[in-house]
């Protein structure tokens, strides 16, 4: 792609994160330019045009995929199409930008991953905490080797009473895959591996539980409630995962809780030389001298353009000069993987050796 051209984007999915995406990559009109949005709702697609000036509505996902005006995908649509959309994206010779989490499951990741391999194009998953200041601050820290190696951390998000659509997709296993472990514990999960130096996995032990979501109890403002839905998932889930290097991971989540939380994402890092922590908008370094502990304050610029704006730059960049992205094809099938151990680990009650053949 020349570099004086603008990248053609096409968004499926015209819902909440549709029209977020719609929203960044609209503010880099010297980039890249929208072409064509779909929804399975296309007055929801006509109105996202509208609001976004995006010249053409295509009347299904595969029109789109399809058009000749496009040139990368954003795809932004239930768990379950995650796999067959980006694949034919991929095979039709377009670029990708899939929302979390890459598939749902392990083996929809895998193919995924598979088409990725057999092609030259950009695959990323839209994962933006990745992208907050905080985090960015904390991994250039570790890079430089402020913290040494880091042997164990410990990650998640606990919500109070915040499940999101009770009895939509949201909530229907076959559709998404499962309950908070893969809405918001593979950001966690994806955030603590990044910053980890993405050690390789080897096993799992997990323990997921439904206790609020079964009563409709713990519903959050989030979505529209379906009560004549269902909810067949899990609203906590725990886990402990152990790497090649001999390093761990602690992940806990929830959708819903009886405990003292104030809903913000974290990170613990503990390195041989120094730890890190990472809360919502804040963080710290935690290291020793004089035999004293020292900490120093990470926050973020009150000038920050915001972690979306950088994710999708990003994307951008990658196509244009041909590079890998940091949140790869390969990242998302790594987190797929584990999630799809914790839930083995929970149904079996016994550790899970992830199976890494590809």
């Amino acid at each position: 792609m020349g570099s004086g051209q603008k990248i053609r984007i096409g968004i499926i999915g015209a819902g909440n994160i549709g029209s977020v995406h719609a929203n960044e990559f609209g503010k880099l009109s010297d980039l890249c330019e929208l072409t064509a949005i779909t929804d399975t709702f296309l007055p929801l697609a006509q109105q996202r045009a509208e609001q976004y000036g995006i010249a053409n509505v295509a009347a299904s996902p595969e029109e789109l995929i399809h058009s000749a005006d496009v040139d990368a995908v954003i795809i932004g649509v239930p768990n379950h199409y995650h796999a067959p959309l980006a694949i034919q994206a991929i095979e039709a010779g377009k670029h990708v930008l899939l929302e979390k989490p890459m598939g749902i499951n392990a083996e929809a990741s895998r193919r995924i991953l598979k088409a990725s391999r057999n092609s030259d194009r950009v695959v990323m998953v839209s994962h933006q905490v990745r992208w907050e200041s905080v985090p960015m601050q904390i991994k250039e820290q570790i890079d430089r080797g402020e913290l040494g190696k880091i042997y164990t951390a410990k990650t998640g998000w606990f919500r109070r009473k915040g499940i999101p659509g009770w009895g939509t997709w949201f909530t229907r296993s076959e559709q998404s895959g499962g309950g908070p472990l893969i809405d918001i514990g593979v950001h966690m999960l994806d955030l603590a591996l990044y910053l980890m130096g993405n050690p390789k996995p080897v096993s799992v032990y997990g323990a997921t539980y439904a206790e609020f979501g079964p009563k409709r109890k713990g519903i959050g403002s989030w979505g529209k409630p379906d009560w004549n839905g269902i909810y067949d998932v899990e609203d906590l889930a725990t886990a402990l995962i152990k790497m090649e290097d001999g390093s761990s991971l602690t992940l806990e989540v929830s959708w819903a809780v009886h405990m003292d939380t104030d809903n913000t994402p974290f990170v613990h890092l503990m390195g041989t030389e120094g730890g890190a922590s990472y809360k919502g908008s804040k963080g710290k370094l935690l290291t020793e001298k004089f035999d004293r502990p020292i900490e120093t304050d990470i926050s973020r610029p009150d000038n920050d353009e915001g972690e979306r704006a950088r994710l999708s730059r990003h994307f951008l960049e990658c196509i244009r000069e041909g590079k890998q992205p940091i949140s790869s094809a390969l990242s998302g099938y790594t987190n797929n993987l584990i999630l799809d151990a914790i839930y083995e680990s929970s149904r079996t009650g016994h550790e899970v050796k992830l199976n890494w053949d590809q």
